[in-house]
């Protein structure tokens, strides 16, 4: 072969693999640059392609499954003070998979706080806290879900680009986002408006892609601050039913709410909390069972008369409510009205609503 050809086949090799190399760099530095850009919330965001991973891929298969009798949360004697003012003094409680838990109080009462304790956002000053039975650390992180209170979309950005690229930071790859995104938004009739900027969007239907943005990665655990604030009773409702399909597949969700009648639909158990430390805990029923009125409502035909073990009556309408001595059971009062020979349509031990626990405990806390 002429020599002058060898050099320039030679010369046109080592060129190509040069060109390799730097398009497979600048390929990298590519990558590396969209994985770690920060967008400030309200600036315009560059577009995501659908086709592009933006994060490490986590297959579903390799995903962690919570244990059946382990606790998704384990919170434990856990006290913070902000300038010498304690605002969570010694609170503890647990949360199992497959529960709705509600945290309820008053303003400023310390919920808040304890959940950003719970999401390692501020660390507590003693006490301890599990999540999944380990301390939180960044994997356990993705296996959560967090609605805050305070709401706060990239504002300039499509519907279901923002719905793939939050899910993408916990380590979902972009297709599968993408799948969900329209999945989710098809559930609450909003896949129309999936090509809609945010700032497009009314107030109720932001604060429902926030919800879904919440759920995308499928968390074990749901943390939801305040998430009925300002909603329609349409879109309350949409909320509510999407948040019991979730406890029936096996999510731990806490509800953060002062909304009594919402938690008392909806939770198994309740903390409450005042002033910082705890001052109900437990199953919802028993708990409002412990603050009964001690009376039954009564609906019948015929006259009553006089009762053994009643002390009182008011009348409401159609049915009477009877006070008893405290000694004397609901079913012997049941018993006296039958042997008399009147006719029960209703007969109903009393519990008062959980507003009315509510004001009782947090009024006696004044």
């Amino acid at each position: 072969m002429d020599t002058t050809l060898l050099i320039i086949l030679v010369v046109a090799i080592v060129v190509v693999i040069i060109l390799r190399v730097m398009l497979r760099s600048f390929r990298q530095r590519q990558a590396g640059r969209r994985r770690g850009e920060t967008w400030e919330r309200g600036e315009e965001a560059p577009l995501l392609e659908k086709t592009t991973p933006i994060a490490v891929v986590v297959p579903r298969e390799a995903k962690p499954q919570v244990e059946k009798d382990e606790k998704a949360v384990e919170i434990s004697r856990v006290y913070k003070s902000f300038g010498g003012n304690e605002v969570v003094k010694d609170v503890s409680f647990t949360i199992a998979p497959g529960e709705v838990f509600g945290l309820v109080g008053p303003n400023g009462a310390g919920k808040t706080t304890t959940i950003r304790m719970l999401m390692d956002i501020i660390k507590p000053d003693s006490g301890e806290i599990r999540v999944f039975g380990q301390p939180l650390g960044e994997e356990t992180k993705n296996r959560i879900g967090y609605l805050p209170e305070e709401r706060g979309l990239y504002q300039k950005m499509r519907v279901s680009d923002s719905m793939v690229y939050l899910a993408s930071l916990k380590n979902v790859e972009s297709r599968i986002a993408s799948g969900r995104a329209e999945e989710l938004l098809r559930q609450v009739d909003m896949l129309p408006h999936k090509g809609k900027k945010i700032n497009e969007l009314s107030r109720g239907m932001g604060q429902i892609i926030q919800f879904l943005v919440t759920i995308i990665h499928d968390p074990e655990l749901i943390i939801l601050d305040e998430p009925f604030a300002g909603l329609d009773p349409v879109n309350r409702k949409l909320l509510k039913d999407i948040v019991l399909e979730l406890k029936g597949q096996g999510k731990a969700v806490i509800l953060s709410t002062h909304m009594m009648n919402e938690v008392e639909e909806m939770c198994d158990r309740i903390l409450m909390i005042d002033k910082g430390h705890t001052v109900l805990y437990g199953e919802l029923a028993e708990i409002k069972w412990r603050y009964r009125n001690n009376s039954v409502f009564v609906e019948c035909e015929g006259a009553i008369g006089q009762i053994d073990g009643v002390v009182g009556r008011k009348e409401h309408g159609k049915y009477v409510e009877l006070f008893l001595d405290g000694e004397t059971p609901p079913q012997r009062v049941l018993s006296q009205l039958v042997e008399k020979g009147v006719r029960v349509n209703r007969f109903e031990v009393s519990t008062p609503s959980l507003n009315e626990v509510f004001l009782q405990v947090v009024g006696k806390e004044q």
